[in-house]
Formats: C-alpha cells, sequence, structure tokens
C-alpha cells in the first residue's frame, strides 16, 4: 500500500520516495581517483539536475569513498569513509531563504548501480548531515555521511560502481522569534548524462583484476585505477537490462541468490521480539502470516493490512484478517499545475501474498442470513488483476495535504458455508461473477470493475503527520458493490441465487488499516523484523 519510512514510534513521519521527480541534462562527467597502497580512494564528481519548488536546477554530487585495491571471489567488500556531497544552486539557497529557514539539515539516498561481467544489482548509499547555516547567496553545499551495504562476488571480473538516482530530505530551522517553516522539503536528483553515457565512479578488480575471469593479476607496477584525468571503461552493454536478485532473507535462512555481485545488509534490522519472561521487556509482536519479498530491489515495501467490511443486506460486518502486501514503489513524478500549486505523484504496484498466492488467508464471517438463520462462511478475497497505489502529495507549505488511491480487483471467494450448523455445500468454484467494484472518481483514465479505497493524509509543520502516509501506513476506506455470485453449488444444486440474494448489492463500507510498511532493502530501526518482515502488525478498526 518503496523506502525507509518512520519507525512505528516516530513522532515525524518521512515519506520515502515523496520526493520531487528532475528531468535530464547532460553534462560532463568528472571522475577522479587516487590510489593509495592497498586501498583504492575514490573522489568523484558529477553533474545532476535536481528539482526544487522553484524548478529544476544543475548540480554537483561528490562521492567519496575507499575500497580495497583488489579482493578474492567471496570477500566482502566494504566501503569506507563514504561522503556524499551535494552543491545546490543559489535557486536553492533562495527557496530557503523564502521559507524564513536559517538553517538546514540533510538526509540523502543515493541509488548505486552494482556490476560485474553480465551481472547487476543495486545499493542504497543513505548519510545525514549536521545542520548548515542558510548562506545569504552563493550555493548551498551539505555533505552527508553515513554507514553503507557490504559488497560480495562469488566470481572473479571487475566490479564497477554507477551512481544512479539521488534523494535528498532537507529538514529547514527559523532563526529565533521567526515564524516556524515546513517541517521537510523533499528533493529529487537525477544524473545529468544519458544512462548509456554514465560510466562507473569506481571499479574494484576481483580475483584476477582484468576484467576477464582466469585471467592472471596484473603486475605490482599496474595501476590498479584510471589516473585522475582519464574516465573508467563503459558497463558492459549486456549488462543494461538485468537485475540480479539480492538476498532475499526468507524466512528460512536459505540464500537463494544466482552468483554476481550481492548487497550486504544495513545493521539496523528491526526490534526482535520480547521475551515473556523477561521482565520490564515490550510486549511480544502479534502474530503475523509470513510476509517475504523473495526478489526484493530498493523500491521493494512490505506492510500488513486488516480490516473491518461491513455487509449492508446483512446489517453486520466482517473482520478481514491480517494479510500481507508486497508492494514496488515507484518513481515520484513532479507536477506542477496551472494554478500556480504543485503536487509530487508517485505511482506504486503491489500484491496480496499468501503461501504463495495472490489473496488473504481464509476469513470466517457469521451473521443472521434473512435476520434469523445463523450463517457462518469461510470465504477470501482472490486478487485477479493489478493492485496499483498513487499518492499525490499538495506540496502547500506548512500544510501538506496527501491523497492516496488505492485500487485493486478481487473477487470474493466462497470456500464454505454453514446455516444454523448444517453444511451447506457450495463446491469448489463459488465467487463473485466479476470483481468488487467501488465508486471510481476517474472512470476515463481507470476503466472496468476494481475496488477503490482512499487513504488522506496531512503534514502540518510542527505536529505529528495525520491520516494515511504509504510508508506510515493509516486508514483507508470505501464503499464496495458486491456482484452477483457464481459457480455456487454442488450435486446439481444451483446455490448462485441464494448467496446473491443473500449477501450482493451496493453500499457495503469498508474500512482498512496499513501498518507501517518494511522497506526491504534498506530496513530502518522500528520497520523490519531480523528476517525482513513487517514488524508492525496493525489492528482492525471500525
Amino acid at each position: 500500500m518503496r523506502g525507509p519510512g518512520p519507525t512505528p514510534r516516530s513522532s515525524r513521519a518521512r515519506v520515502r520516495g515523496a520526493t520531487i521527480a528532475a528531468f535530464v541534462a547532460l553534462a560532463p562527467l568528472l571522475p577522479a581517483a587516487a590510489v593509495a597502497v592497498g586501498t583504492l580512494k575514490v573522489d568523484a564528481a558529477l553533474p545532476y539536475v535536481c528539482t526544487l519548488p522553484s524548478g529544476p536546477q544543475p548540480a554537483t554530487v561528490r562521492i567519496a569513498a575507499a575500497f580495497p585495491e583488489r579482493v578474492a571471489p567471496g570477500e566482502e567488500i566494504r566501503p569506507a569513509d563514504v561522503t556524499t556531497t551535494v552543491e545546490l544552486p543559489a535557486a536553492a539557497v533562495a527557496d530557503l531563504t523564502a521559507l524564513k529557514a536559517a538553517t538546514v539539515r540533510a538526509e540523502s539516498r543515493l541509488a548505486v548501480g552494482v556490476a560485474q561481467n553480465e551481472q547487476r544489482a543495486e545499493a542504497t548509499w543513505s548519510g545525514t548531515a549536521q545542520p548548515v547555516d542558510v548562506p545569504a547567496d552563493g550555493p548551498l553545499v551539505l555533505t552527508t555521511t553515513g554507514d553503507v551495504p557490504t559488497l560480495t562476488t562469488d566470481t572473479a571480473g571487475d566490479l564497477t560502481l554507477s551512481a544512479e538516482g539521488l534523494a535528498l530530505d532537507l529538514a529547514p530551522s527559523a532563526a529565533e522569534a521567526t515564524p516556524t517553516v515546513p517541517a521537510s522539503l523533499s528533493v529529487s536528483c537525477v544524473p545529468g548524462q544519458a544512462p548509456e553515457n554514465r560510466t562507473p565512479f569506481a571499479t574494484v578488480p576481483v580475483g584476477a583484476g582484468t576484467g576477464e575471469p582466469g585471467t592472471p593479476p596484473a603486475s605490482p607496477s599496474a595501476p590498479s585505477a584510471p589516473p585522475p584525468s582519464s574516465a573508467p571503461s563503459s558497463l558492459p552493454s549486456s549488462s543494461a537490462g538485468r537485475t540480479v536478485p539480492v538476498r532475499p532473507g526468507t524466512a528460512d535462512g536459505r540464500d537463494h541468490a544466482p552468483k554476481g555481485p550481492r548487497i550486504g545488509r544495513q545493521v539496523d534490522k528491526g526490534p526482535k521480539a520480547a521475551d515473556e519472561n523477561t521482565p520490564g521487556t515490550p510486549a511480544a509482536r502479534p502474530a503475523a502470516p509470513p510476509c517475504v519479498t523473495e526478489k526484493p530491489t530498493s523500491h521493494s515495501l512490505s506492510a500488513y493490512i486488516t480490516g473491518y467490511s461491513n455487509v449492508r443486506k446483512l446489517n453486520g460486518a466482517n473482520v478481514i484478517p491480517v494479510s500481507c502486501v508486497l508492494i514496488e514503489q515507484g518513481d515520484p513524478v513532479f507536477d506542477p499545475r496551472p494554478d500556480g500549486s504543485f503536487h509530487l505523484l508517485t505511482p506504486s504496484t503491489g500484491n496480496l501474498s499468501y503461501q504463495g498466492r495472490k489473496q488473504t488467508p481464509p476469513f470466517k464471517a457469521t451473521f443472521l442470513t434473512f435476520g434469523f438463520a445463523p450463517a457462518t462462511a469461510t470465504m477470501i478475497l482472490e486478487q485477479t488483476g493489478p493492485l496499483t497505489v498513487d499518492s499525490d502529495v499538495l506540496l502547500a507549505f506548512p500544510d501538506n495535504l496527501s491523497d492516496t488511491y488505492v485500487r485493486a480487483r478481487l473477487v470474493l471467494r466462497v470456500l464454505d458455508v454453514r446455516i444454523n450448523g448444517t453444511r451447506l455445500d457450495v463446491g469448489p468454484s463459488c465467487r463473485t461473477e466479476k470483481s468488487l467494484t467501488s465508486p471510481e472518481p476517474d472512470p476515463a483514465k481507470y476503466p472496468g470493475d476494481h475496488l477503490v479505497l482512499l487513504g488522506k493524509g496531512q503534514l502540518i509543520n510542527g505536529t505529528d503527520a495525520t491520516g494515511y502516509l504509504l510508508t506510515g501506513g493509516g486508514p483507508l476506506t470505501g464503499e464496495v458493490t458486491i456482484p452477483a455470485f457464481k459457480g455456487c453449488g454442488a450435486g446439481g444444486e444451483n446455490l448462485d441465487r441464494l448467496l446473491t440474494a443473500s449477501i450482493s448489492g451496493p453500499g457495503n463500507y469498508i474500512k482498512q488499516i496499513q501498518g507501517q510498511t518494511c522497506a526491504v532493502e534498506v530496513p530502518t530501526e522500528g520497520q523490519c523484523t531480523e528476517d525482513l518482515q513487517p514488524y508492525v502488525v496493525p489492528k482492525p478498526e471500525r
């Protein structure tokens, strides 16, 4: 329902992916590398384009890090002394000055492409910076530091690292005796060169060191990296469209990743379940079905949902059980409107996940059929088409408003029915004849039958975020029409009309509660369990 969000007990929600998309601008690449004995030191200045409230602006991103000069296959590569420095133009200063900001603190998330031979993976380098004064004019320079994931590969050949998208979260602070400023400003930056023209900012020889497995190592006198005046060799063209799944951290503890570069996990894995016999420990995490992302990417999120759905004809509500949703958060798009407003649009996709199927776990509902006969049914919601999540954040400082629409094609399957304790055989194929249907606010763009849920959020300067945000979770509500049933009955008995008369119809209110997401590839404390499943298990609310 992509990226690190607030911890369950955080007082301030941060929306990963709620950044401003940028436009590509071509500029020269300016890498520089220096070699020390046993260490490869990299200092690369790269052209970027960052989109600010004033519009897209050119910027320079400088990446500094130290790597082993050479490693053996299977040996861990641990980047050291990593800093990301962003030099924003004077327009950024003007934007912050207009917000009455005296100082600004930055957090950065740099996507790093890792390639070797025909394989490719992606890591995220996160960093934070101490507050710096907003200058009166001129550029704004922000330098962030932080731990980054380790790298491992089982094969010989040059391992190359390339800079991809960069997200900045800026937290401005006002001077004393001035009005408060917005709680945060999200900026998205993209490389200033087209993908086919980019070169790696670092190359680490693995094993043979020449880029070809099985060849002898280079002589000690030969340089292991290009001098500052020359650019590293280009990435293999055949690697452009391939992605290597990194270690998925599945519940069984096995590594399903194929040979090639692998990204190590961040140190923060989330809380452990408490020992109920240890005094003073927090309550244990509630039981929940498995929610494992088998082949995670840097955009992978997972979350639990649960809630209530009314059945208007039966004058009652049933609990939809805790269910797993696996999400791939899309890239944000900055959308200035003719009325002068600024919107941030983030499309995402997802799937329900239960025992390898796109559905909820089975759940039971009990009602008085026709007002007098107690009936119990076992049902599931089965996904039969795309599940999309479209977030629209109105950037109207200091009051940012978020509307998130979740659309899904779901049919309701009935597995078992008992009337006053007597089993009514509905057969194996009893289901609604089409998807559950909701009123659609934009039918031209989203045709067809599907469920629509809306989550509304608000972020006001100086206060906690309220309502629904994708990464922080919250309530999603909607109204649904339950279609007629088909395929119900066994032994020649047709029960379609009975179930349709009992259940089908419009005006059925739904309230779902989504928990805090787990950013699978870059887990933040409080978001994920040790085996990288969502830590927060929400409770249903009426």
